[in-house]
């Protein structure tokens, strides 16, 4: 099987200095290869190399390397070399001694060098001399010279099946399994001086991971990632990050991801985990006897996760376990394992992953929240009359208890401005002074709406606004009893609002918060404020068998009221029957759904701007458009029409009224699904714009790269000659050249300007003089 180099589309950096009337677009048109694509390479030829497990990959360059391993029969320490530009496989050139054959070893590269650390030797196959290791070996790739590092003072203690990084210049290795028990241990040695290189216990603090063996590691964002793995009966698929400056461990908290989003992997192990841009991708491992095959990806930016669903012309491999993966440009090749019936794999496969710009739409609507730049709505909050402010576009999308508060009162105000004007008037015929009526005053002078809400105090109903901003609350921060007291009153809220979303978030995070020393008063909090699912939670926590005597010997449980000892007393003597229910929970609607529906005509009685294509009117909202985009913002803080109408133009050149319509949607709620032709139209977009990077410029290429067709190349050709991008309209004339006979049968053919006929016909007369030339060339 041919390999060809191919890229996936490029994500161009960002840059404000762009013209903002280009002459015509580059989209630097070439090849593409399928993002999310898995594809089949040539595997290992035996008398290469043998198949395997439980071996190492690194990638240096245009190369993976191979090293040890097991074939199911002996160990293995050949070292065996990949070329991924013409997907061959060669052994390695090694000279000098190598380390021994050895499996559950580590590789990590340095350097223009690879370093083996650990694993377990001996004979497998008599079962002999089977111990495991701590020497440090390095691979020179230049010389292909194999040597041992040979290091004075304290050594971490033998080990196999442990995690291995490089990091600040120094080899970073964790946990692993000694021969009796499994560690959790942390060392690290410097490989910039061999000559004095010692190992350094570090003192890890945090949320530890539990001892564990057969799990990976992963360096994203300056901190390292360990998922999952074997740790006895405590195993778990927990996500925790190691932070390399302060030696802190934290445990990922999953409390956030609701009912129907993704969830985690299984627990599993013998898995592998890569980094590459803000991501971190999960393949295969054992989990509960089984070999999944799916694609995991954690975003380390929103600490949420998918499953990649591959492309679907994907070569997809097998589930397994013990293989391994490396990462060379913009693709992960994944080699070896071991498949079903304990078969050891010599195939080798390449994923391309996707490395769009991530979605700052959650983040610019919390920036505005943050900034509380163009406000027009003031809430007034309980008896003490805090005031906070707000936008009313974003939150009358979002709450409808709130909307509904907020039309009772924009109704008030304009009760209370008929009636001063109608008083105005009077004084005005009597000959007393006039001022400007309110309603023809320009929008930027416009008071803001005051609406008062008895119900709600300002530091729960800030939080409660966050949430509505960017659909995200603060987690409670470890052993702070206040911080889940506020999260229980932002739940009541919640409830009184009636927002599904934010009362299950709410839950979620309460349950998980619970533990030994805040649990009373969690439960008194909730007996106060009638939460009673909470409170079964408490008193369902405080009676479980490992609980109960420390909780009712602490001095909380003494001060408790009465009625809640009886409570717990009386569930402990008899506990309830468990309900179980089938019924679906409503997990209400997300930040993007309720902007979606905002756009498609729910905001509209609250459109505060107009947005003028070609002299039609299109109602938006300012608040939005300044979040999302800098040249609204910069405009409306400084120099807002009086009239309230803005143009619309990219640069020198006004989009469709469909490419127009499609920009709108990227900037309310961060749809990037366009037809092909839109995307010609809204490429410079993010450039004129200002939107907070270029993620909808990295879309528009691929959608052009990959969906030019028969069917579509007219309308493309005019939108290429209308927005002077001279490459794609020299693709869309070639396709039209020797596709001619498919496209002269198109009806928009007809519609076509007489200049872009001119320039079919044009290219028609070259395609048919080059083949012409070409057949007398072979006539002569």
């Amino acid at each position: 099987m041919s390999c060809k180099s191919t890229k996936v589309a490029p994500s161009v950096d960002f840059d404000h200095s762009c013209s903002d009337s280009v002459e015509y677009l580059t989209l630097n048109f070439g090849p593409f290869e399928t993002v999310h694509r898995w594809r089949r390479l040539p595997p290992c030829d035996e008398f290469v190399g043998a198949r395997r497990s439980k071996h190492t990959v690194v990638a240096y360059r245009d190369a993976i390397y191979v090293f040890g391993g097991d074939n199911g029969k002996n160990m293995l320490n050949d070292l065996l070399r990949f070329d991924v530009k013409d997907c061959s496989w060669c052994r390695a050139f090694t000279t000098g001694t190598p380390p021994a054959p050895r499996y559950h070893h580590s590789a990590v590269v340095y350097g223009s060098s690879m370093f083996v650390f650990g694993g377990y030797t001996g004979d497998i196959y008599s079962n002999s001399n089977l111990k495991n290791k701590n020497d440090l070996f390095e691979y020179k790739f230049a010389t292909g010279q194999w040597t041992e590092w040979k290091v004075e003072g304290s050594l971490p203690v033998a080990r196999s099946a442990h995690g291995a990084t490089v990091y600040n210049d120094k080899l970073w290795i964790f946990a692993g399994y000694d021969g009796n028990a499994r560690l959790n241990d942390m060392w690290t040695i410097s490989l910039q001086d061999r000559e004095h290189a010692c190992w350094e216990e570090i003192d890890q603090s945090g949320e530890i991971p539990p001892s564990c063996c057969n799990f990976p590691v992963a360096v994203c964002r300056d901190k390292m990632f360990v998922f999952s793995g074997q740790s006895g009966a405590k195993i778990t698929n927990n996500l925790f990050q190691f932070e390399f400056k302060g030696h802190m461990w934290t445990r990922i908290p999953t409390e956030h991801l609701l009912r129907g989003s993704p969830p985690p992997p299984q627990r599993r192990y013998g898995h592998t985990m890569v980094a590459f841009d803000r991501h971190l991708y999960v393949f295969g491992g054992a989990a509960d006897n089984t070999l999944p095959n799916e694609l995991h990806c954690y975003d380390v930016d929103s600490q949420t996760w998918e499953v990649i669903h591959p492309s679907q012309d994907s070569e997809m491999p097998s589930g397994r376990l013990f293989h391994a993966a490396a990462v060379i440009q913009d693709a992960m090749y994944i080699f070896g394992g071991t498949v079903d019936n304990n078969v050891r794999s010599g195939e080798m496969y390449r994923f391309q992953f996707s490395s769009y710009p991530k979605c700052t739409l959650h983040e610019d609507y919390g920036k505005l929240w943050e900034n509380r730049q163009f406000c027009d709505v003031e809430f007034i909050l309980g008896e003490r009359e805090e005031r906070v402010l707000g936008h009313i576009a974003i939150v009358t999308a979002r709450c409808q208890w709130l909307r509904k508060k907020i039309l009772q009162a924009r109704d008030r105000q304009r009760q209370q401005r008929t009636k001063r004007e109608s008083s105005e008037e009077s004084e005005g015929a009597a000959g007393g002074p006039r001022d400007v009526p309110a309603g023809n005053k320009p929008s930027g002078t416009q008071p803001l709406l005051e609406v008062s809400i008895r119900e709600a105090e300002a530091q729960p109903f800030e939080v409660l606004m966050q949430f509505l901003y960017t659909d995200k609350i603060q987690y409670p921060r470890r052993g702070h009893v206040q911080d889940v007291l506020l999260i229980m009153d932002v739940y009541k809220l919640a409830l009184s609002f009636k927002l599904s979303r934010l009362e299950q978030l709410c839950v979620q995070y309460i349950e998980a918060s619970v533990d030994l020393q805040n649990v009373l008063s969690v439960c008194e909090n909730a007996n106060k404020l009638q939460l009673d699912q909470l409170k079964e939670h408490c008193l369902n926590f405080v009676v479980k068998e490992s609980h109960f005597n420390q909780v009712i010997m602490t001095k909380e449980f003494e001060h408790l009221s009465t009625p809640l000892i009886v409570e717990i007393v009386r569930r402990k003597q008899q506990p309830p029957p468990r309900v179980y229910s089938d019924q679906p929970v409503d997990i209400g609607t997300s930040l993007v759904q309720d902007m979606k529906a905002c756009l498609e005509g729910g905001g509209l009685e609250f459109c505060d701007i107009i947005l003028l294509l070609d002299g039609h009117p299109r109602p938006a909202h300012k608040a939005i458009l300044a979040a999302r985009s800098s040249y609204f913002e910069a405009m409306f803080r400084s120099f807002m029409p009086e009239d309230g109408q803005v143009n619309i133009s990219i640069g020198e050149m006004v989009p469709s009224k469909q490419a127009f319509e499609s920009m709108l949607r990227y900037i309310y709620y961060g749809d990037v699904n366009m037809p092909p032709e839109d995307s010609l139209y809204l490429f410079a977009a993010p450039y004129y714009y200002g939107f907070s990077n270029n993620r909808l410029q990295a879309y528009c290429k691929q959608n052009l790269e990959m969906n030019v067709t028969v069917e579509n190349v007219l309308q493309i050709l005019e939108a290429a000659d209308k927005t002077q991008a001279l490459d794609m309209k020299k693709h869309c004339l070639h396709i039209i050249v020797h596709q001619f006979i498919k496209v002269s049968k198109l009806p928009n053919l007809r519609s076509l300007s007489q200049l872009l006929l001119l320039d079919i016909i044009e290219s028609l007369a070259t395609h048919i003089s080059d083949k012409q030339c070409a057949e007398m060339g072979s006539d002569i």
